[in-house]
């Protein structure tokens, strides 16, 4: 728009010019009277540096050479305008009307210098003033004379630079091989203007019709229609516009192919999309005030094949555009170029590259600000896939929190919120809550493990910082909470071989079927550690503690029967170990515990052997005893007697005999 208004002002400029070239005077002196009119009519200095030919025919006009439009005393010393040569023809007829009818105004190999300053003011804004008309008589005045009629035929610029350059949005824009041209049948009428060049080697074109160019001129709201190509984009604006505070409302279409030749062509920096986000585009109704607010209302947007529709909102405000609004779609493809999801691919294949090392870009965080409400079918990663999703998405100087209302993922829900900070490097926080999540699938897709069957229960919180995956996995911290309910450890029978002793109840087919597992965990350095792991079972229960690297994928695990109950309903206590790349991992005996077990076992044998035989020689040697006190007494036991009872019965008859026997017999 500040480059249609800046061309326009220009051209109007040079139509004073053209007046003051309708007078048919000597060459010499039509250079001195044209600079003369048009410094009155706009308060810039016009410079004909060579000759002015006029011409009659086919129409009256002249050429000039070396043409110089002073600039604005703000704007430095360059020339607003400079051409090799300038043609301008008139309509005969309609001068002789007293009419200004242009038939053209041609300009050669211009060089255009056009600036804004930091307080929004163009140099190219001139206050063009009508001349007086002539003073008359009252005998021979009219009552009233008739204002000249004034239209352009055409105005061209063959070959030409223009150069754009905006002191408060920090825009250096320059045109070259600028060729355009402009009609404008009345001066209060419609107008219309093409345009070709080509900015920073890529091809530009232009076309804008408006119903009113004096008013629009003016500032003031009139209906326009915009088509413009830049590389291979186009966009396309039919409604009403105001130059004066860049007020716009309409309908707005653009196509973007790609990106890099449009960041080219603005001398920015950026990236392109993956091919699978390409094209870009967007359509619907658009309003901007002259606050700078945009709104977009039944807004239909597209990258590649995903599509959103909603209503949304920019604000210019601040240090950065700001996004509000509220979106939805169909299924969201976020994949990379090729990528199907980790759990498509082969486990070895995974196991062999581990996380990615590829540099992760998040400088798009800084870019833009948002507060957008996001609703959709489901969402492709190149992680994993989820269901219907609802999330509110909130950007705020390069940092990025993402609140999961309700996530379906893996027959359950996901609910939390995952932060992405790159402020001062980048860092990732998942602070995360998954209920009733089928562990298999998830655990197939995410890590290419098997060996798990059941529904989960999760809860995380882990921070992560690093410029790529494997960085971010190899720093993790944080802690969480595990619970799964009813399900099975698939590959191998943990039961029977604990039982057996025996290794090859591991295999395809083999099952541990238990009734809950559950622990809780902590992460450093990308290292998880759990030291309560409960396995209840029917037939036994399984504590275990140990460690899993997430950032090298490996296991580095122990398991421990609590109590195990075998044929013979001994108990059994057999450690497995766990280690390996958790793709493959591998399963074995701890040996040196199993023969400490063992030697526990043997050593509970032995003395219970021990304690028995003592308590048999005791029973033997209470009985000899009972024997010998009964002779040496002469007391029989009775049945069910204790020994101390007999003693004392026997002792008692004794000490009753001697007494009797001192008494005489009494």
């Amino acid at each position: 728009m500040r480059l249609i208004k800046a061309v326009v002002a220009v051209v109007l400029g040079l139509v004073v010019l053209a007046g003051a070239a309708l007078f048919l005077l000597p060459s010499e002196r039509i250079a001195v009277i044209a600079a003369q009119q048009f410094q009155t009519a706009t308060g810039r200095s016009l410079t004909i540096d060579g000759a002015v030919r006029p011409s009659f025919y086919p129409v009256i006009g002249a050429t000039a050479n070396g043409i110089s439009i002073g600039n604005a005393d703000w704007a430095g010393d360059a020339p607003l305008l400079q051409a090799e040569q300038m043609e301008i023809g008139l309509d005969l007829t309609a001068l002789l009307r007293g009419d200004v009818q242009i038939e053209r105004i041609i300009l050669q190999s211009p060089v255009i210098d056009l600036r804004r300053n930091s307080e929004g003011r163009g140099n190219w804004e001139m206050a063009i003033r009508a001349s007086a008309p002539p003073p008359q008589s009252d005998s021979t005045a009219e009552p009233q004379t008739r204002p000249r009629a004034f239209s352009l035929g055409m105005a061209a610029i063959a070959g030409g630079q223009l150069r754009f350059r905006d002191a408060a949005s920090g825009t250096d824009i320059t045109l070259d091989a600028l060729d355009a041209d402009f009609a404008l049948p009345a001066l209060d009428g419609p107008a219309e203007i093409t345009a070709a060049a080509r900015v920073n080697g890529q091809a530009l074109r232009l076309s804008a019709v408006t119903d009113n160019v004096a008013r629009l001129i003016s500032g003031a709201v009139v209906g326009l229609s915009l088509d413009l190509g830049l590389a291979e984009s186009r966009a396309q604006f039919a409604g009403r516009a105001g130059l004066g505070d860049m007020i716009l409302e309409g309908q707005l279409d653009t196509d973007i192919p790609a990106l890099a030749p449009v960041f080219r062509a603005l001398a920015a920096q950026g990236a392109d999309l993956p091919p699978a986000y390409l094209p870009l585009g967007f359509s619907g109704r658009v309003t901007r005030t002259a606050d700078g607010m945009l709104y977009a209302r039944d807004a239909r947007m597209r990258a590649g094949d995903t599509r959103l529709n909603g209503d949304i909102d920019m604000s210019m405000a601040g240090a950065r555009p700001k996004l509000t609004g509220q979106l939805s779609g169909g299924v969201l493809d976020l994949r990379s170029r090729g990528a199907t999801g980790r759990g498509t691919q082969s486990g070895g294949a995974a196991a062999v590259q581990g996380w990615s090392r590829d540099v992760i870009d998040a400088s798009a965080l800084g870019l833009i600000d948002a507060d957008l409400s996001l609703a959709f079918d489901g969402i492709q990663t190149d992680v994993t896939s989820f269901g219907q999703t609802r999330l509110v998405l909130g950007i705020d100087n390069s940092r990025a929190v993402i609140d999961l209302r309700e996530v379906a993922v893996f027959g359950g829900r996901l609910m939390g919120q995952f932060i992405a900070n790159n402020r001062s490097g980048l860092s990732v926080r998942a602070d995360l809550r998954a209920r009733d999540v089928a562990l298999l699938p998830m655990l197939t897709e995410l890590a290419d493990y098997r060996r798990l069957q059941g529904s989960a229960n999760l809860d995380i919180n882990v921070l992560g910082v690093g410029n790529s995956v494997h960085a971010i996995m190899d720093s993790l911290r944080g802690d969480g909470a595990i619970r799964f309910d009813q399900g099975e450890i698939l590959g191998f029978d943990l039961a029977g071989m604990l039982r057996n002793l025996d290794m090859s109840y591991m295999g395809e087919g083999t099952r541990t079927v238990y009734d809950s597992i559950s622990g809780t965990f902590t992460v450093a350095d990308g290292v998880l550690r759990n030291d309560d792991l409960a396995l209840s079972a029917q037939r036994f229960s399984v504590t275990g503690r140990g460690s899993v690297a997430l950032g090298a994928r490996t296991l580095d695990y122990r398991i421990v029967p609590a109590a195990l109950q075998g044929e013979g309903g001994e108990a059994l206590r057999v450690p497995l170990m766990i280690t390996g790349p958790w793709d493959a991992p591998r399963f074995r005996l701890d040996l040196e515990a199993l023969a400490r077990e063992q030697l526990r076992v043997e050593q509970e044998r032995l003395e219970d052997i021990a304690r028995e035989e003592a308590r048999r020689l005791e029973d033997r040697a209470r009985e000899q005893a009972a024997e010998r006190l009964e002779r040496e007494l002469g007391v029989q036991r009775e049945e069910g007697e204790r020994l101390e009872d007999t003693l004392r019965r026997g002792l008692e008859q004794e000490l009753g005999n001697r007494l009797r026997g001192l008494l005489g017999g009494n």
